[in-house]
């Protein structure tokens, strides 16, 4: 294991001083150290990867140094384009560390949505040419390999990867207090309690990535309602938005109900005009808004500094309405019943979750053909 803050400093000392990129469950710590220790302009959590790889070569253009990008596997399809037509060698050729969480390792116990990004992750970087070693966890070969990676990335004028197996980094404990968690009570998980209470019995419900589906799901088992309304978005971050406006456009009769994210929301926001543009009158769109990437270590996001009611709004949401309690989410739902779409519903939320927050029990596909067998009725 490494101490974040050997490894920090051993970036310091080759000259990495500018950090960007979308946070992921392996690299919390080391994230979380950044947090703590680089000025926010140095380090600048991205909607998504591939606007990080973006301000990197911005960062490179003016300063001629070399930045360092984070992310989760996942993210090498958010950042495939900018990395294969705007830094690589044969474009513009512009160098940078790319330090991705390994998800999925082959060989190693992970989640369906991992699974195969495990696989692929080294043959994608192979595809695309980037050079990559994977980091030992003993500190002085790490540092060694640092060193190569550098070199490599200003010898080449391209990216260099450092894949990070699960468990690299020990702990360190984020000590800046970001999001919503020291002004409110109101969790996301007794906010989804009182959606599945009050709304329709036949509404479907299309939740995002990480807590918000796992609370759905374990809130749908405690009921024994089964989960054949649901569908639970355990990957494709940003995304579950408009697989709900799909359901919703074919399916007019049935109220669609998505639960997103602040962060999910902000990765791919220009979501937000396409629905307001197909005016699907059942669509009811509620974030979850801690101003936090939660579901992989806590890093903040903008959302405590966005106004999503007036985005929405703006775009050409019919209607929107902000909450932060149990009885005025309650009101908004009881009074947006009959009020056609599409509605946003914000609600501000603590940041937190329960330890003891299961998993989805079922697996992706049986969760698809529960959905589809329910909505072909």
């Amino acid at each position: 294991m490494i101490q974040p803050e050997v490894f920090y400093n051993s970036l310091s000392e080759q000259g990495i001083d500018f950090f960007t990129g979308v946070p992921d469950s392996l690299l919390k710590n080391i994230c979380a150290y950044i947090q703590d220790n680089v000025p926010k302009s140095k380090n600048i959590i991205a909607a998504n990867e591939g606007n990080a790889i973006a301000l990197a070569t911005g960062y490179h253009l003016a300063t001629g140094r070399i930045p360092l990008v984070y992310m989760q596997n996942s993210g090498l399809g958010n950042a495939i384009n900018p990395l294969i037509s705007l830094v690589d060698k044969d474009v513009y050729s512009i160098p940078m560390l790319l330090m991705i969480g390994w998800r999925g390792e082959p060989g190693v116990k992970d989640e369906p949505q991992h699974v195969k990004q495990g696989k692929v992750t080294i043959p994608l970087l192979q595809a695309m040419g980037i050079p990559y070693l994977i980091l030992d966890g003993v500190i002085e070969n790490a540092t060694i390999q640092l060193e190569q990676a550098i070199k490599k990335a200003k010898v080449s004028q391209g990216p260099f990867a450092l894949i990070i197996r699960k468990g690299l980094f020990d702990t360190y404990k984020l000590s800046k207090k970001h999001g919503n968690s020291t002004q409110l009570v109101f969790k996301r998980e007794e906010a989804i309690k009182v959606i599945i209470d009050n709304m329709d019995a036949d509404s479907i419900v299309v939740s995002t990535t990480g807590k918000t589906s796992r609370e759905l799901f374990e809130y749908r088992e405690f009921l024994a309602q089964g989960h054949q309304h649901d569908f639970l978005t355990v990957g494709s971050m940003g995304h579950a938005n408009q697989i709900a406006l799909g359901i919703a456009l074919q399916k007019p009769t049935k109220q669609i109900i998505c639960f997103d994210g602040d962060g999910a929301l902000i990765m791919h926001s220009g979501s937000f005009g396409i629905i307001a543009s197909l005016e699907p009158k059942n669509f009811i769109h509620i974030v979850f808004n801690n101003g936090s990437h939660e579901s992989v270590g806590g890093q903040p996001t903008i959302g405590d500094n966005i106004d999503f009611c007036k985005i929405a709004t703006g775009f050409g949401y019919k209607k929107c309405v902000k909450v932060s309690d149990k009885s005025a989410l309650k009101k908004a739902i009881d009074d947006l019943s009959n009020t056609e779409g599409p509605l946003l519903i914000e609600v501000k939320v603590a940041i937190g979750s329960r330890d003891n927050l299961g998993r989805p029990s079922i697996s992706p596909t049986e969760n698809k053909g529960n959905l589809m067998k329910f909505l072909q009725q």
